[in-house]
């Protein structure tokens, strides 16, 4: 398997996640999207989304981060990232869900540079947007795990929840999101941390990351 991503990429990084925690083994293909190196006819020709992540796997390009999860699940069994229970299931998937489809669109890199390029909009007034979004969302999401009484994870084990969680609180911290109010939350992401699936697939761990 090759994965193209770019290490800060909340998408990119779910993908790793998944990937180490089914113990599959892929090459990290860097796509720059500071240089639109996503953009170009080498890469979009494969993927006409012109986004990362993308899997070259069984001799196919697969796009979209949500819908490669759950392909992964299906292809390589072992490790299942939703559980057998069809309730713990549609609870991972409905918080899940939930930052992946009310997240990602408003918060993602072309975005946040339509607002700075042809709204005008300071560094300040887009951290404002960000926050404000994060709130509109993580806000429910922890009010349903206080409902759910998890522990360190939303079920037994680290899966497609935590997956999807643990980019976005990376990139909610870079933007200084105000986690003080979120226990549950916290406490999963401590507990992620501590894995080593996690620790490999963090941003800061990755071949493309300049610093």
């Amino acid at each position: 398997m090759k994965l193209f991503g770019y290490y800060r990429s909340s998408t990119s990084f779910r993908l790793r996640i998944a990937l180490q925690l089914k113990g599959l083994e892929y090459e990290n293909v860097p796509v720059n999207l500071l240089k639109s190196e996503q953009k170009g006819d080498a890469f979009s020709s494969r993927n006409p989304f012109a986004s990362v992540p993308m899997l070259e796997a069984g001799g196919r390009d697969r796009a979209q981060s949500m819908a490669l999860i759950e392909w992964l699940d299906e292809a390589y069994p072992a490790h299942p990232l939703l559980p057998a229970d069809i309730e713990e299931r549609y609870t991972a998937r409905e918080l899940a869900y939930a930052i992946a489809t009310e997240l990602h669109a408003p918060l993602n890199l072309p975005v946040l540079q339509y607002l700075k390029n042809e709204y005008g909009k300071s560094q300040e007034e887009i951290g404002e947007w960000y926050r404000h979004w994060l709130a509109k969302t993580l806000d429910p999401v922890e009010k349903r795990l206080a409902q759910l009484g998890t522990g360190d994870f939303l079920f037994d084990k680290p899966g497609l929840f935590e997956v999807v969680l643990m980019p976005q609180m990376y990139n909610a911290r870079r933007f200084d999101f105000d986690f003080s109010a979120k226990p549950h939350m916290t406490r999963i992401e401590t507990a992620c941390l501590s894995l080593e699936p996690f620790q490999r697939a963090h941003p800061d761990n990755q071949t493309d990351n300049p610093e």
